[in-house]
């Protein structure tokens, strides 16, 4: 069924099969285990953000789901600001993965990015089947987004090399999990080449 408004106002201009969901990677890591976080998160950091530019090039819109991490007045400018500032322990991650002035953005107040927010609604008007999702910690708000994408029947993508926990041991057992339970595609970030996310992105 053709939908009346097909670019949602003209807040969803891009169509693509394909989106990369990059979730709580701006953070102010204002907790007491988030030097352990930050020592993996950063390496993780990396490689997103050379994923997140092969996605722009291939023309894969990128989407920010992130809390509010308790400031609810606050908008996503305002939390990367925060996380900007010289004694935000975060400063790295924000620094890295600062959003662009086209990406998309949803407020999260839970784990899971589809929890009450508009994610459904935004992914609806892309045309997305299949969601890259990367961010922090994987075993907590990578692990419920994705569960809650797979109950979604999307295809889903988790780079192991794009994600983070507070140890290595947490985030392998994420892995495992989203691998054998959610069917998840868990290649290197670098496996997702410019040429495959242009062939994944195109609306079917």
């Amino acid at each position: 069924m053709t939908k009346p408004n097909p670019d949602l106002h003209g807040a969803a201009p891009d169509q693509s099969a394909a989106a990369l969901l990059l979730v709580d990677v701006i953070n102010p890591l204002d907790f007491p285990e988030a030097d352990d976080l930050l020592r993996a998160a950063v390496p993780a950091a990396d490689r997103l953000a050379a994923l997140k530019a092969r996605c722009r090039a291939a023309g894969v819109p990128v989407v920010y789901a992130n809390d509010n991490f308790g400031r609810w007045r606050s908008d996503l400018s305002a939390v990367v600001d925060r996380c900007l500032r010289p004694d935000c322990k975060g400063r790295p991650l924000a620094e890295r993965l600062r959003p662009d002035p086209d990406d998309y953005f949803v407020l999260k107040p839970k784990h899971s990015a589809f929890y009450s927010t508009t994610l459904d609604t935004l992914l609806d008007y892309l045309g997305t089947r299949t969601v890259l999702v990367g961010g922090f910690a994987a075993n907590i708000c990578v692990l419920f987004t994705a569960n809650d994408a797979y109950m979604r029947d999307l295809r889903l993508a988790v780079p192991p090399d794009g994600v983070a926990s507070n140890t290595a041991e947490d985030t392998a057992a994420a892995v495992g999990q989203m691998r054998k339970v959610l069917k998840a595609d868990t290649r290197p970030a670098d496996g997702w080449t410019e040429a495959e996310l242009r062939r994944v992105g195109v609306p079917s």
